[in-house]
This record gives structure tokens, sequence and C-alpha cells, in this order.
């Protein structure tokens, strides 16, 4: 008799998920693309869902967080209760702030993981979603920023901002300096200093500075020098055989931003330390542009809903 309870009870098993994705399937169904904190992603069908008097009709709504029964079946997985713990209703009221909160959902659904708990994905996304909704129009493009920097970090791919990764020098952005300048390489795995930059680029093409060569030991070949270190807990990627992009440079504004957003709290930014000529929307874009090409690099898929946030920004 137990053997058939436990027969029974594994045939249904039990999640809090939060609906990411959403697409008809059959006369009446949605197939369902769920963040749970307990297995992961999962794909499941929630029977007649768009059907209007259907108890799973607007539970299967994007963003809204139930708490699922599921039952086990031999290609899919079916929702058999759904009961509604949270939503995210004033994130549809604003086309930025919907827009924004996919482009989450996306990148969340990039790095999550299948058939194990992603409860640390799972509250970092939600508390996301809950700072976009209650932003002002001002602070959108921020929180989404600020967001997407916590969610690569979160994935351990998030680019290293405090010091460089070519060298380990530690850069220390020389706030009110126009002319204070670092790059940023995608490949390298975030920020360089120019000079690094500058004797990685001639050590590759063979350009050995004097004072930077040696001897190695019984064949008499001319070999550079470990001038540049690298930083061990971020290997350098530059020998990628994916296209690289050509280094930015970043002011001491942006660096100090970048630096800033692996703190809880969104980086304070003062307009008036801004260049001439920029205002806060572009300095933020800036960012989130070279967040999301580590997002593209890394996980090799584009974003979709960068393009409407282009336009929308």
């Amino acid at each position: 008799m137990n053997s058939d309870r436990d027969e029974r009870n594994a045939r249904t098993y039990r999640v809090t998920g939060i609906n990411l994705r959403s697409k008809p399937s059959g006369e009446a169904d949605r197939m369902m693309t769920i963040l749970t904190k307990e297995a992961g992603l999962i794909r499941v069908i929630a029977p007649s869902a768009r059907k209007q008097k259907s108890s799973l009709s607007g539970r299967s709504s994007l963003f809204v967080v139930n708490d699922l029964l599921i039952a086990r079946g031999k290609s899919m997985d079916k929702i058999t209760q759904a009961e509604s713990i949270e939503s995210f209703p004033k994130l549809a009221l604003d086309i930025r702030k919907l827009t924004a909160s996919q482009y989450l959902a996306e990148l969340a659904l990039q790095q999550a993981q299948s058939d194990q708990s992603q409860e640390g994905l799972f509250y970092l996304l939600m508390e996301h979603l809950h700072r976009l909704q209650a932003a002002a129009p001002g602070e959108i493009l921020a929180r989404l920023t600020h967001a997407i920097y916590q969610l690569l970090a979160i994935a351990g791919v998030a680019p290293q901002m405090y010091r460089c990764c070519l060298s380990g020098e530690i850069l220390a952005p020389e706030v009110g300096n126009p002319v204070w300048r670092a790059a940023f390489s995608v490949e390298a795995g975030g920020a360089v200093t120019l000079a690094a930059l500058a004797a990685w680029r001639s050590e590759q093409q063979g350009e050995i500075p004097e004072d930077d060569r040696e001897i190695q030991a019984g064949s008499g070949a001319v070999t550079a020098r470990a001038a540049v270190t690298r930083v061990a807990e971020r290997p350098v990627r530059l020998y990628s055989p994916k296209q690289a992009s050509r280094p930015t440079q970043l002011g001491a504004i942006q660096m100090t931003l970048m630096q800033q957003l692996s703190g809880n709290e969104l980086p304070y930014l003062d307009p008036e330390t801004l260049p001439q000529g920029m205002n806060p929307d572009m300095a933020w874009r800036s960012i989130e542009r070279l967040l999301r090409s580590c997002a593209h690099y890394h996980f090799d898929r584009p974003i979709r809903s960068a393009t409407l946030v282009d336009q929308l920004f």
C-alpha cells in the first residue's frame, strides 16, 4: 500500500513559479515557460487556459506568480491546480516598463537551469520586477541596467570593473577629469587600462618592447615576459573564436556607475557631473549596451526585447 501511495505522489509535484513566456497550444491550451524556485525552468501545458471562463486564464498571464500542482505527462507535464500568489499589473500600464521586464525575462530564460533549484535567480528577478514596477519614468532605464548587471552577476558572467582584466591593476576613475579613460572589452572580461590594451596589441602583433624580452632557455627564441599579468579569477577570452568587438572607451562617470552596479542599491547619477551634451538616459543607455553585448557574448543569443528598448529610450 505504501508503494502505491508513493507511486501516486510521484505523478505530481508542487512548485512556486513566475510565468515568463507562453504561446497557444491546441484549441484552447497554453504552453507555459515558468521559472520555479524548486525545479528551475519548466515547460508545461495549462489546459483550457485560453478559455475565458477557465480558472487558469488569468493565472497563465505574463509575470504572474503561482503556487502550482503539476501532473507528470508522457510528453509534457500539465498544470492541474494554480493559486496566484503575486502579480505585477502596473508593468502592463507602461510600455517602457513592460519592455524592460520582458528584457529581464529573456535574460533569466537564457541562464536558468532545469531540474535544479533556481531560488536565487527567482528572488533576484522578482526583486527587480518590483523595482521596475515602482520606478519613476526617469528611472526605468537605470533600473533596467542595474537589473541586467545583477542577473549577469548571478550567472557568473558579469564584467570585472574594479581591476584591469589584463594587468590586474586597480581601476580608480578620476571623476571630474574629462580626459580620464579606460577600455571595455567583452572578450577580456570587462575593464582594461589603455596601457595594458596597447601592450597586449603589441604582443599579438609581435612588437615586443625591448625591456620585456627574454631568451627561452636552450632555444634562443625571443619571447615576451609576463609584462601583462592576466587576472587569475577571470581568464582572458580574447582568443575566443567568436567575433571580437572593438574595445569601447569609457569615461570616469561611466566607469564609476559600472563599478557600483554590483551593489544592492541603484547608483546615483548626478546630471551635473556628466560631460556637456550628455544626459542621464544617454549615460545609462551606453552602459546597457555594453552589458547587452556581454549577455550576447556569453549566452550566444540576442535579446529580442532590446530592439524595442532602443526605440523607446
